[in-house]
């Protein structure tokens, strides 16, 4: 799940390879220049379609965009993984 999660940061912020060294602490939202407004939306289309899976905006929050691990539980637990 975490090389998925990787993966869609990877293509929604135009990461390229940086994207390769995230582990579920590196912190995403404030501490990643391309992570701004337009990128959250666009993660979040990307999970939704990745994993078939719909968010509801009364879920989604910072918390949620923490880490790559937060995002990664997140994503689980509505897989059911």
């Amino acid at each position: 799940m975490l090389e998925q999660i990787k993966s869609i940061l990877r293509d929604a912020l135009q990461l390229d390879r940086r994207a390769d060294r995230f582990t579920d602490s590196t912190p995403l939202l404030g501490s990643i220049p391309e992570f701004d407004s337009m990128a959250v939306l666009t993660v979040l289309t990307l999970v939704e379609e990745r994993f078939d899976i719909m968010i509801d905006d009364d879920e989604v929050n910072a918390e949620l965009f923490a880490t790559v691990g937060s995002l990664r539980a997140f994503v689980e637990e509505k897989v059911g993984a």
